[in-house]
């Protein structure tokens, strides 16, 4: 991975997938404040004169980014630049651009660029540029089972001790998904929420797991691992679909709080 650096300061990462769907479609899913809010974040999109000007997300509690839109081009090219990640970066940029290909799919490519002199964020970027890839998986699982319909998610957290192959290993062993392939069918033991559907990722580097789920409704749900300096999280997030998935999500919170809570006893 690499960050492509031009004369004039810009420094850029881009990553693309193909995703079924015609480019309206598509737009709708990252474009919207109800579309990204079905794949990555909660999501707020302002308008003003009916047009959108700014996006909140929300990543968790207290951890909020507001980013202007500059280009609103739908539905080819969406741009919005955001504060940078940490205290005296420069400003961030991440545009969408989607390209309509033969057979109803349509290629998303996301840049994330920023100006700067010396080589100093350059890990923000390629950072950015390692995420990305998880990320448009559950894109491409919502935009090929869950298209259009209501969704809700959570997003639930708990520090861990050991190393991320620990909690990983840990996790994986309670949900019921340690040791099975992907495309097989799993259900969770005695003792965890609620849990079952279909294993459509797992990956030991970077440890993580994509699931779509039929029960306790149908939704996909991500587990993984993260670090935050010394500080090792097992991390669960569900996006639950259909006409039920607020109801769901508001139910299941409760219960998978305090399950994480009894699995990592860490306080």
């Amino acid at each position: 991975m690499s960050v492509k650096k031009e004369a004039n300061g810009r420094r850029a990462v881009q990553v693309e997938v193909e995703v079924p769907g015609t480019p309206e479609q598509v737009w709708q899913a990252i474009a919207t404040g109800p579309g990204i809010s079905s794949w990555f974040v909660p999501a707020q999109v302002e308008e003003q004169d009916g047009k959108p000007i700014a996006v909140t997300l929300e990543f968790g509690p207290g951890m909020s980014s507001r980013s202007v839109v500059k280009t609103w081009d739908p539905p080819h090219t969406f741009i919005r630049e955001s504060d940078g990640w940490v205290p005296g970066s420069p400003p961030l940029g991440t545009e969408f651009h989607i390209e309509a290909k033969a057979g109803g799919t349509c290629i998303v490519r996301v840049v994330q660029s920023l100006f700067a002199s010396t080589d100093d964020w350059d890990g923000q970027l390629t950072g950015a540029e390692e995420g990305w890839p998880g990320i448009f998986r559950i894109l491409r699982l919502y935009l090929t089972h869950f298209r259009g319909q209501p969704s809700a998610n959570m997003q639930l957290m708990a520090p861990v001790s050991g190393t991320p192959a620990d909690a990983w290993t840990a996790l994986t062993a309670a949900t019921g998904i340690g040791g099975i392939a992907v495309g097989q069918r799993f259900v969770a033991p005695a003792g965890t929420p609620e849990f079952a559907g279909v294993v459509e990722y797992v990956s030991d580097s970077p440890f993580g797991a994509l699931l779509r789920l039929d029960t306790p409704g149908p939704g996909v749900a991500a587990l993984g691992t993260i670090e935050f300096g010394d500080t090792v999280m097992a991390t669960v997030t569900f996006f639950m679909y259909g006409d039920n998935a607020a109801a769901t999500t508001a139910r299941e919170t409760p219960r998978w709080q305090a399950w994480l809570g009894e699995q990592f006893p860490m306080g």
